[in-house]
């Protein structure tokens, strides 16, 4: 498929909104699962953390053609990121999509794909459809009700390049899939009905809105919105990062120690920004609920 020919959706609502418009994009979330909030990174924050991204991801160019890496503990080793708490418009927007006027960070990334990279299958970040102990990160971190994509392409959002595309109305309770799909046992993405129930790649169905975004919008989504990438088709690297918050004092129990590296983080952030670390876990992308019953 040639993506350069994926032309921007004109749906019946608006979904991209500017820093005075949060409210309006917080409904837009709530009534469809998504939004865009334009312009909230100055381009200095968005050069700083386009380098930030390149250094801690990939140093020494090392990744080839096709190849991608995501970096789950991003903000534990990247100084710039640190400035987006000092960026009032930044921290106003996370408060209006955390529902909270106190923060802590819940967990952030960062992701490097190459030209040449693969589409992504499509999956719901949602850990909440099944109870009891958990058995990775995710059912630690992603069972709460604040948005799982508060993300930044900073170098843009385009189907050409990597970009994101989400589903309309997919973060409902009762969203059964797109029309002519069903989820998969877990739930946790969909494929064409009587097919193996694998997670779906491709863009062929009811709903996909592909996002056009600049390197200083925000996108958000919510906690249940199913969302896919793009293949990166053009000859230039695309970058992303983000941090997701949930409101302080929401119980999480991590089974993990909190690493080296997430109390040198911790240690070294500046005294003021102690408040969004207070209930700060970090996380172990390694552990698994059967170590924990072994």
């Amino acid at each position: 498929m040639d993506y350069s020919t994926v032309q921007k959706p004109e749906l019946g609502y608006r979904y991209e909104f500017d820093l005075d418009e949060l409210d309006a994009a917080q409904a837009c979330v709530d009534a469809h699962g998504f939004a865009v909030v334009k312009k909230v990174l100055s381009d200095e924050l968005v050069t700083e953390l386009q380098e930030s991204v390149r250094q801690v991801l990939d140093p020494d160019g090392a990744l080839g053609s096709g190849e991608s890496y995501t970096h789950t503990s991003f903000i534990e080793h990247s100084p710039a990121m640190w400035k987006l708490f000092d960026h009032e418009p930044f921290m106003r927007a996370q408060r209006v999509f955390c529902q909270a006027d106190e923060l802590t960070i819940n967990r952030t990334a960062a992701i490097l794909r190459n030209p040449g990279s693969s589409p992504l299958s499509w999956h719901t970040d949602w850990h909440g459809f099944t109870q009891g102990a958990p058995q990775d990160p995710g059912d630690v971190l992603n069972r709460g009700p604040w948005p799982s994509g508060l993300w930044f392409y900073i170098t843009g959002s385009h189907p050409k390049h990597g970009g994101l595309a989400v589903i309309e109305d997919s973060h409902a309770p009762d969203w059964t899939g797109p029309e002519g799909f069903e989820l998969t046992p877990d739930r946790r993405s969909f494929h064409p009905e009587g097919s193996e129930p694998h997670s779906y790649v491709g863009f062929d169905m009811p709903g996909v809105v592909p996002l056009f975004t600049e390197p200083g919008d925000e996108i958000i989504f919510a906690a249940r919105t199913y969302h896919s990438a793009f293949p990166n088709r053009i000859d230039r690297v695309r970058l992303s990062c983000g941090i997701g918050f949930r409101p302080r004092g929401y119980p999480v129990h991590a089974p993990w120690p909190l690493s080296e590296s997430a109390q040198a983080f911790v240690k070294a952030l500046p005294q003021h920004l102690h408040p969004l670390v207070e209930d700060y876990v970090g996380i172990d992308p390694q552990w698994r609920g059967d170590k924990m019953m072994a």
